[in-house]
C-alpha cells in the first residue's frame, strides 16, 4: 500500500506541471510531462501488484490490469502527438483510440476470467451489450450533442461501447458480490471515472468553444484518477 500511495503522490505532483504546460502550449515538453504522469500509474500498479499473495487464485488479474494501464500509457502518448504533429491528426487519433480499446478489453478479459459467474450468464451479458448499445447511442447522438465526429465517427462508436461495456461489467460484478469485493469495486469506479473523462474529451476534441482551461483541467483530473483507481484494484486482490 504505501509503495502505491508513494507513486499516486509523485503522479499528482506531475500531474501539476503537465497540466500548466499543456495550458501554455502543445508541445513536446507537455507530451514528456504526461508520459511521466502515465510511468506512475502503471508503477504504481505494479506496486500494487507485487503485494498481492503467491498463493492467491486471481493473481493472474494483474496481468491484465498492468496490460490494460500499459496501453492506456501508449494511448496517452498517441493521442497528444496529434497536437505535436497536426499534419497527422487522424493517424494518431486512430491510433490512440485503438490502443486504448485494447487497453479496455484487457480489462473486461480479466475481470470474465477471475470473477465472473457463467452460471449466472445475465450478470454478464446484460452488461456488455448495454455497454456497446451506449457506444453505438453516443456515436448516432454527436448532431445533437453538437459533436462533429466526422471520419472518427467509426472509432469513437467502437471505444465507446468497449468503455461503457467495461464500466457496466465491473459494475455488474461488484453488485453481484454486494460490493464487498474491492479489486471490483474499484474497477467500477474507474470506468465511471475514465467515462467522466472522455464525456468531457469528446467536447474538447468533436465540439467547438470547449478547450477552455477549465475543461483541459477536468479532463485530465478524472483520467488520472480512472487509471490510479484502476491501478488500486490490484490492492484488493487476495
Amino acid at each position: 500500500m504505501k509503495y502505491y500511495l508513494c507513486f499516486a503522490a509523485m503522479g499528482a505532483v506531475l500531474l501539476v506541471f503537465f497540466v500548466r504546460e499543456k495550458l501554455r502550449s502543445y508541445c513536446v515538453r507537455a507530451l514528456f510531462w504526461k508520459t511521466a504522469v502515465s510511468v506512475m500509474f502503471m508503477a504504481a500498479g505494479a506496486a500494487a501488484a507485487g503485494a498481492i499473495p503467491a498463493a492467491s487464485a486471481q493473481r493472474g488479474f494483474s496481468w491484465f490490469v498492468l496490460g490494460g494501464l500499459l496501453f492506456g500509457l501508449l494511448g496517452d502518448i498517441w493521442l497528444d502527438l496529434k497536437y505535436v504533429y497536426p499534419q497527422d491528426d487522424a493517424r494518431y487519433t486512430y491510433a490512440g483510440f485503438t490502443v486504448f480499446s485494447i487497453g479496455h478489453i484487457l480489462f473486461i478479459l480479466g475481470m470474465l476470467r477471475y470473477y465472473a459467474d457463467f452460471s449466472r450468464p445475465l450478470v454478464v451479458i446484460v452488461p456488455l451489450a448495454a455497454g456497446f448499445a451506449l457506444g453505438v447511442g453516443n456515436g448516432l447522438l454527436g448532431p445533437v450533442m453538437k459533436l462533429k465526429f466526422g471520419r472518427f465517427k467509426g472509432i469513437v462508436m467502437f471505444y465507446g461501447g468497449i468503455l461503457f461495456a467495461m464500466t457496466l461489467l465491473a459494475g455488474s460484478l461488484a453488485l453481484d458480490q454486494g460490493f464487498q469485493n474491492g479489486a471490483l469495486d474499484w474497477m467500477f469506479a474507474g470506468g465511471i471515472l475514465f467515462a467522466v473523462s472522455d464525456l468531457i474529451l469528446s467536447r474538447t476534441y468533436f465540439g467547438e468553444g470547449y478547450e477552455r482551461p477549465v475543461d483541459i483541467i477536468a479532463n485530465y483530473v478524472f483520467y488520472y484518477a480512472a487509471q490510479f483507481a484502476i491501478a488500486a484494484s490490484l490492492l484488493f486482490v487476495v
